[in-house]
């Protein structure tokens, strides 16, 4: 089963592969031009540090499902 600890950090480095793909000039354009389409309403680790603590706090009043995110590891 996949932890919030691991879910943030999945989405954190997809993130960082499509932010590669759309600056990757070896690469056809309309590849490009889809990641850096995708990239406009993905998230950011401030966006995941959000998410984890909103998570945190709605835990205790929902009861029925744990965090699904975790706080973004530190660089």
């Amino acid at each position: 089963m996949t932890t919030p600890h691991e879910r943030t950090r999945s989405v954190i480095q997809t993130r960082d592969f499509l932010i590669e793909l759309s600056r990757d000039t070896s690469l056809p354009d309309r590849l490009r031009r889809d990641a850096k389409f995708l990239l406009r309403h993905y998230p950011d680790k401030s966006h995941m540090a959000l998410a984890s603590l909103m998570g945190e706090q709605t835990d205790s009043i929902a009861g029925l499902m744990g965090p699904v995110f975790g706080a973004p590891e530190s660089d």
